[in-house]
């Protein structure tokens, strides 16, 4: 919806019809038609700040554009330094001691006993670890527990409550994210501390591969600078509440070039707890390999299908193979790729529509535990079927 804005423009144009056709109209009759058009403009100026008020905050200019230039009544500029002001005393800088020298890297606060939440490759193979604040102080802290399926890490503050009061920061619904969602980043990048940017949401359930030969599913993708060093950090709405844990760049050069991704809260509200209390966080496992269903390997099989996740190989005593499942009969050549084709096609997990290997993963991720039993949707010989798998506990990467 656009501003409404006639008056002068119709004005205008009743000159020129006039001037073109020769049209003769008094003096006294355009100044009626004056006041009528500046009435109309008063009654049009009324419902766009009906509009505005609707919208809450946004500003609409009148093309098809819509602006961010304001949260709640304030400028946005203003509000990226209000969240950094509140958020500033939440967010530290990680150092890790390990046999090969020291690295740093980003952390924030997540409890009032002193939990920190941060990367699992930021932590990894250190062997004593410190937290500086903004304001200077730095305190010993200990490793409570670590997830390199999710990348996630906890650490603890080793003080006592006459030395710091801590402030936790709030973790938000990363659910609810849009994508173009005005976002803010906080961390170290090359040490630099208390370094904040912000950019937007530029797309979400990013499948993110690892060096460590698995996939992190549901992740979000940013344009908000980050760059080594910023990992762990928080990433935050315009409400200042944690909606992700920066954790990576894609970038032939190791420094920022546009893209960065963020763990979700969703996830992180999962895992972390399960990290303080017992040390470790299990993930739910199918046991199964393949690809994302495309026109050209839906041709080879002979169906209709557009979407979905063709099985190509099932773990052999897996939860899939133990259900049942099948992988592929017969590899194809396919525009130069090799693929196992006849294998059972998963569309739907529990009636929740699966369109490709990122959506199943990041359903398995956010809605279920080991041991949880599901139902399969799948396309087997041309017919559908249901089959039902009780879900196993990730194996060691």
């Amino acid at each position: 919806m656009s501003r409404l804005t006639v008056g002068a423009t119709i004005f205008a144009l009743l000159l020129s019809i006039t001037a073109l056709w020769g049209i003769m109209i008094t003096s006294q009759q355009f100044v009626n038609v004056a006041e009528e058009l500046n009435r109309l403009q008063t009654a049009i100026e009324e419902v766009n700040n009906r509009i505005d008020n609707q919208l809450g905050g946004y500003t609409v200019t009148t093309t098809t554009t819509v602006i961010l230039t304001e949260v709640d009544g304030e400028p946005d500029a203003n509000v990226i330094s209000r969240v950094f002001e509140e958020a500033k005393e939440s967010v530290v800088l990680v150092r890790v001691i390990n046999r090969f020298g020291e690295s740093t890297g980003s952390g924030f606060i997540y409890d009032e006993e002193g939990h920190v939440i941060t990367n699992y490759h930021v932590v990894e193979n250190g062997v004593k670890f410190k937290v500086s604040f903004l304001d200077g102080s730095v305190f010993d802290a200990e490793l409570v527990g670590s997830d390199p399926y999710s990348d996630l890490a906890v650490l603890k503050v080793v003080a006592d409550d006459s030395e710091i009061q801590f402030k936790p920061l709030k973790l938000g619904d990363s659910d609810k994210l849009r994508i173009g969602e005005r976002i803010i980043a906080i961390g170290n990048p090359f040490g630099l501390a208390g370094t904040v940017t912000s950019g937007i949401v530029s797309q979400k359930n990013r499948l993110l591969p690892t060096t460590r030969g698995f996939s992190i599913p549901g992740v979000i993708q940013i344009d908000a600078a980050i760059n080594p060093g910023n990992s762990g950090g928080p990433l935050l709405n315009m409400r200042g509440e944690v909606v992700g844990v920066t954790t990576a760049i894609e970038s032939p050069i190791r420094g920022f070039i546009g893209v960065g991704y963020a763990i979700p809260s969703s996830i992180v509200k999962r895992i972390v707890p399960k990290l303080i209390t017992e040390g470790k966080y299990e993930h739910s496992w199918l046991g199964v390999a393949g690809r994302n269903i495309d026109a050209e390997i839906a041709k080879a099989m002979g169906l209709k299908l557009k979407r979905g996740f063709l099985i190509e190989e099932v773990v052999p005593n897996g939860p899939a193979a133990k259900a049942g499942i099948r992988g592929g009969k017969e590899e194809v050549n396919i525009d130069g790729n090799i693929v196992r084709i006849g294998g059972d096609i998963v569309v739907a997990i529990n009636g929740y529509l699966v369109d490709s290997i990122e959506t199943l993963l990041t359903y398995l991720e956010k809605n279920t535990s080991p041991g949880d039993e599901v139902t399969l949707t799948i396309i087997r010989d041309g017919r559908q079927v249901e089959v039902t798998v009780i879900l196993g506990v990730r194996p060691p990467p």
